[in-house]
């Protein structure tokens, strides 16, 4: 299922041992080589930050996160796998969009995320009034991107027809 970035942050994180909130989530680690959520920063009930490695979920309902136990919430410094996209703090919202040609398409406003995989999967894009009248989003599935670096995400030709493999031929 699609969750939009929003729907997941400042989210309860609760425990089936304990049976209530145990911790909140404040801000996604994503890491950009792969647009993958690896997990989330979040604040304990004692106020401290600790993390929530998307693996740890158990499942994700409207009330929350469900994990087994506080024991899942690790300091940040004990995960010495994820330092480095730590240190980037990367974040997709805000970033210009623009196509392969140089063409500014928008910025990224919102992201869609696959709660089963944590993979992003769309990006929305909000552009500018005149190049948009009806004041909506445009989306851009993950397959349309090209590079992303810390100003932009850079994406196909919009325009461009797709190629379709020669396998998948459409049948009547």
């Amino acid at each position: 299922m699609l969750q939009l970035s929003g729907s997941l942050i400042g989210q309860p994180v609760l425990s089936l041992r304990a049976g209530n909130k145990v911790a909140r989530t404040i801000a996604p680690i994503l890491n950009p080589n792969n647009l993958k959520l690896e997990g989330f920063y979040c604040e304990s009930t004692e106020r401290e930050q600790l993390v929530l490695l998307y693996q740890d979920i158990r499942d994700l309902i409207p009330q929350g996160f469900i994990v087994n136990d506080f024991d899942v919430l690790v300091e940040p410094s004990e995960l010495v796998r994820l330092k480095e996209v730590m240190d980037l703090r990367f974040d997709l919202m805000g970033k210009q969009v623009v196509t392969t040609s140089k063409e500014k398409v928008g910025k990224v406003a919102d992201y869609a995320t696959e709660t089963t995989t944590m993979f992003v999967q769309k990006l929305y894009v909000s552009q500018s009034i005149l190049k948009n009248l009806t004041g909506s989003n445009l989306g851009i599935d993950r397959t349309q991107i090209v590079e992303i670096n810390d100003h932009q995400v850079v994406v196909h030709d919009l325009l461009q027809p797709t190629r379709v493999p020669a396998g998948a031929r459409a049948t009547a």
